[in-house]
């Protein structure tokens, strides 16, 4: 790849990420339906005709934004770990909560889930993204190895920890990280004993 193409290939990402940051700010300002192309061009400082050299429409900036967020919820899980590694619960850090930091991080995005009308599918996406996560990139063992449904086990514990996610945030990221991280792996060692990561399928849902 050469100079100008990488000078381009900057710029034309800057140029989304500023349109896609204008269209979370309007969203919290007047809610995802009462928004135009002329409201997120004017919050990003650009014109129309640079809004149409990368999306169709708002709705297209939206889907763009949704998954390229939850795609990186799901990538951040595994920092922490490497393919086939077994955990105990008994040894959890905040370290081990990537996906924690990775929300505060972009906590400008994940707070839209607080609004009624917000960005489209998030509502739906962000608790059925925790939810693939468990599916897919770890195997459980319960405390004893007490025998469960573990399809149910999953779903029971991903949206349990969903539920705490959003009430953190809702909340106002009341609590530190680190202490909303704490009382989660205090959680955890209540009925998981271990957990092996086996790694990420590169699909979004």
């Amino acid at each position: 790849m050469n100079d100008e193409l990488i000078v381009t290939t900057q710029h034309r990402n800057r140029t989304k990420e500023h349109l896609q940051s204008a269209l979370i700010q309007l969203i919290k300002k007047k809610g995802f339906h009462a928004v135009s192309v002329k409201d997120i061009v004017e919050q990003a400082g650009y014109n129309r005709s640079t809004f149409y050299l990368h999306y169709q429409d708002k709705y297209i900036l939206g889907e763009e934004l949704l998954i390229m967020k939850l795609k990186g919820l799901r990538g951040a899980v595994g920092r922490p770990y490497w393919h086939g590694q077994k955990v105990l619960t008994s040894k959890l850090t905040a370290e081990s909560f990537q996906i924690v930091e990775y929300i505060y991080e972009h906590r400008d995005f994940f707070e839209l889930i607080q609004y009624d009308d917000t960005l489209p599918g998030l509502h739906t996406g962000f608790p059925q993204t925790i939810l693939k996560i468990y599916e897919e990139q770890f195997i459980f063992e319960t405390i004893n190895n007490s025998p469960v449904n573990m399809e149910y086990f999953k779903y029971y514990t991903a949206y349990g920890f969903f539920g705490l996610l959003n009430n953190w945030i809702l909340s106002g990221y009341r609590e530190s990280r680190e202490t909303f991280i704490q009382n989660v792996i205090e959680l955890t060692r209540t009925h998981i004993h271990s957990f092996q990561y086996v790694g990420e399928i590169d699909e979004l849902f």
